[in-house]
Protein backbone atom coordinates (compact mmCIF):
# COMPACT_ATOMS: atom_id res chain seq x y z
CA UNK A 1 0.00 0.00 0.00
CA UNK A 2 1.53 3.29 -1.06
CA UNK A 3 0.61 6.83 -0.18
CA UNK A 4 0.94 10.32 -1.64
CA UNK A 5 2.05 13.26 0.47
CA UNK A 6 1.36 16.70 -0.95
CA UNK A 7 0.20 20.20 -0.10
CA UNK A 8 -3.07 20.88 -1.96
CA UNK A 9 -3.40 24.02 -4.04
CA UNK A 10 -6.06 26.57 -3.23
CA UNK A 11 -9.47 25.99 -4.74
CA UNK A 12 -11.02 28.17 -7.41
CA UNK A 13 -13.37 29.57 -4.76
CA UNK A 14 -10.50 30.99 -2.68
CA UNK A 15 -8.94 34.36 -3.34
CA UNK A 16 -6.45 34.20 -0.47
CA UNK A 17 -3.92 31.61 0.59
CA UNK A 18 -5.54 30.56 3.87
CA UNK A 19 -5.54 26.83 4.67
CA UNK A 20 -3.04 26.05 1.91
CA UNK A 21 0.05 25.34 4.01
CA UNK A 22 -1.12 22.01 5.40
CA UNK A 23 0.04 18.64 4.06
CA UNK A 24 -2.21 15.76 3.06
CA UNK A 25 -1.50 12.03 3.08
CA UNK A 26 -3.74 10.03 0.72
CA UNK A 27 -3.50 6.40 -0.28
CA UNK A 28 -3.01 5.44 -3.91
CA UNK A 29 -6.05 3.76 -5.44
CA UNK A 30 -5.67 -0.02 -5.41
CA UNK A 31 -8.37 -0.72 -7.98
CA UNK A 32 -10.26 1.13 -10.66
CA UNK A 33 -13.56 2.83 -10.06
CA UNK A 34 -16.59 1.27 -11.70
CA UNK A 35 -19.69 2.95 -13.09
CA UNK A 36 -23.00 1.50 -11.95
CA UNK A 37 -24.97 0.72 -15.14
CA UNK A 38 -28.38 1.45 -13.61
CA UNK A 39 -27.84 4.73 -11.75
CA UNK A 40 -24.57 5.93 -13.26
CA UNK A 41 -22.84 6.30 -9.87
CA UNK A 42 -19.08 5.93 -9.71
CA UNK A 43 -18.08 3.51 -6.98
CA UNK A 44 -15.22 1.43 -5.70
CA UNK A 45 -14.76 -1.22 -3.05
CA UNK A 46 -11.39 0.30 -2.08
CA UNK A 47 -11.89 1.70 1.43
CA UNK A 48 -8.45 3.32 1.63
CA UNK A 49 -9.54 5.87 -0.98
CA UNK A 50 -11.71 7.48 1.71
CA UNK A 51 -8.85 8.03 4.17
CA UNK A 52 -7.29 11.50 4.13
CA UNK A 53 -4.88 12.48 6.89
CA UNK A 54 -3.92 16.14 7.40
CA UNK A 55 -0.60 17.27 8.89
CA UNK A 56 0.80 20.68 9.73
CA UNK A 57 4.22 20.00 8.19
CA UNK A 58 5.70 17.74 5.54
CA UNK A 59 8.06 16.20 8.10
CA UNK A 60 5.15 15.08 10.29
CA UNK A 61 3.50 13.35 7.33
CA UNK A 62 6.74 11.59 6.37
CA UNK A 63 7.33 10.52 9.98
CA UNK A 64 3.82 9.05 10.15
CA UNK A 65 4.32 7.11 6.91
CA UNK A 66 7.65 5.72 8.11
CA UNK A 67 6.23 4.80 11.52
CA UNK A 68 3.33 2.91 9.91
CA UNK A 69 5.58 1.23 7.33
CA UNK A 70 3.91 2.86 4.32
CA UNK A 71 5.63 3.36 0.99
CA UNK A 72 5.17 7.01 0.11
CA UNK A 73 5.91 9.63 -2.54
CA UNK A 74 6.24 13.33 -1.75
CA UNK A 75 5.01 15.89 -4.27
CA UNK A 76 6.47 19.33 -3.67
CA UNK A 77 4.11 22.28 -4.27
CA UNK A 78 4.82 24.55 -7.19
CA UNK A 79 5.67 28.08 -6.19
CA UNK A 80 3.16 30.64 -7.33
CA UNK A 81 4.58 33.43 -9.46
CA UNK A 82 2.71 36.68 -9.19
CA UNK A 83 3.02 39.37 -11.78
CA UNK A 84 3.11 42.69 -9.98
CA UNK A 85 1.63 45.50 -11.99
CA UNK A 86 0.00 48.70 -10.94
CA UNK A 87 -3.05 50.47 -12.24
CA UNK A 88 -0.88 53.43 -13.27
CA UNK A 89 0.90 51.20 -15.80
CA UNK A 90 -2.24 51.37 -17.96
CA UNK A 91 -1.53 55.05 -18.61
CA UNK A 92 2.21 54.98 -19.25
CA UNK A 93 3.37 56.77 -22.36
CA UNK A 94 5.88 54.01 -23.19
CA UNK A 95 3.44 51.08 -23.21
CA UNK A 96 4.54 48.08 -25.22
CA UNK A 97 1.07 47.52 -26.67
CA UNK A 98 -1.24 50.35 -27.69
CA UNK A 99 -4.25 50.98 -25.53
CA UNK A 100 -7.38 51.36 -27.60
CA UNK A 101 -11.05 51.13 -26.85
Amino acid sequence: MSARIYSPAKTAMQSGRAKTGRWLLEFEPQERRAIDPLMGYTSSSDMTSQVRLWFDTKDEAIAFAKREGLAYRVFEPKEQTRRTISYADNFRYDRKTPWTH
